[in-house]
């Protein structure tokens, strides 16, 4: 079945002080975080006002999809929802019901395959489909992570491409310089069953694949650019927020800088490949604790910006809508392929409904 309509599916933020708890609550709920990290956090949100950027970011990014759309001759109704804030997914499920659709394509604005960036967003559409008895009536499908889609790197490889000149220029030489990739960190048990494959042969799983991946072509091109030879770089993790106990990716941006300055490095260019727009994760994990860590050894710091709404990056991500409208109708084939096993980047607090995608 061909698409009537697009979703916008994406992670969700308060817009208000008295938001900001129940919020970590939700997006926490039966993890077992703790609640003094939970106060840490809010912490964070109060800095900026209590109103993560991310909604503000996603209205955005609707206008710039809407208006490639209409290019395109794209005449589709897009929508949005959230996962843990307004709107929330089963509202704008029913909305897209009353307006008479039908068959819909996700778009999550996460480009990676692991629980939390895949399989949660497809979870938590399955769960809005039971909630609102529109399982038999609402066909939604994720589309596929998109990780590899050049308008998804080439923002990346321009903002690394600025920052190695910008250290050059400053009269760095290249031993000096590295290149901090970052992303979130996520419990290692997670990240070894991410993905659809189950079998790593000694590897990293999926996740850290995906992103070295990203980065490797980031810095191939970048370099290129610059026409010089390789410089160092590094894929790292922020933004851990599980139990103590509980081991989690490594290592840390903040021990990542204090390494690469014990190891002679003064230009830190760190670049935030894991997401898709600059949200409190990125705003404050990056702009303010890595850079005071680097003021404080004395580094230059440079923040490569995320994707947002470059135009490379909005043209990838109505490309996918235009190939999901391609699928013949008459065929067996789903809206977005089926590829993702059922044990792929399994939830280990149990089965819960989910929808077709990877």
């Amino acid at each position: 079945m061909k698409p009537d309509a697009v979703l916008l599916a994406s992670f969700g933020g308060p817009e208000a002080p008295e938001e900001v708890m129940p919020f970590l609550e939700r997006v926490t709920a039966g993890r077992g975080v703790p609640r003094e990290r939970l106060a840490v956090v809010a912490e964070h949100y109060l800095h900026l006002g209590g109103v993560s950027p991310i909604n503000a970011q996603n209205r955005e990014l609707m206008t710039h999809l809407r208006a490639e759309m209409d290019r395109r001759g794209i005449d589709l109704p897009l929508y949005w929802g959230n996962r843990n804030s307004e709107p929330f997914f089963a509202d704008t499920l029913r909305k897209m019901s009353d307006d008479g659709c039908t068959a819909v394509v996700a778009l999550a604005t996460s480009a990676y395959s692991s629980y939390s960036g895949c399989r949660q967003y497809r979870e938590n559409l399955g769960e809005a489909l039971v909630e609102t008895g529109l399982s038999d009536t609402l066909d939604v499908r994720k589309a596929r992570v998109y990780y590899r889609r050049a308008g998804f790197v080439q923002p990346f490889t321009e903002g690394v491409t600025d920052a190695l000149r910008n250290a050059l220029d400053a009269g760095a030489e290249l031993s000096q310089i590295r290149v901090l990739f970052t992303t979130h960190s996520i419990p290692t048990s997670m990240a070894e069953t991410a993905g659809p494959d189950t079998e790593h042969q000694g590897l990293p799983g999926l996740y850290e694949r995906q992103h070295s991946a990203v980065a490797q072509r980031v810095m191939d091109d970048s370099t290129a650019a610059c026409g010089i030879d390789a410089v160092a770089w590094e894929l790292v993790f922020q933004s851990r927020s599980g139990p103590p106990q509980v081991p989690w990716l490594e290592p840390d941006i903040g021990d990542a800088l204090r390494e690469a300055h014990a190891d002679g490095v003064r230009f830190a260019i760190v670049v935030p490949i894991g997401f898709v727009s600059d949200h409190v994760e990125v705003i404050w994990d990056l702009d303010n604790e890595a850079k005071d860590i680097a003021d404080e050894l004395g580094m230059h710091f440079q923040r490569v910006a995320t994707p947002g709404t470059h135009p490379a990056f909005v043209s990838a991500l109505v490309d996918i809508v235009e190939e999901a409208i391609a699928v013949d109708p008459d065929s067996a084939a789903p809206v977005v392929p089926a590829l993702c096993s059922p044990g792929c980047c399994a939830n280990a607090r149990g089965e819960r409904p989910v929808i077709v995608g990877c």
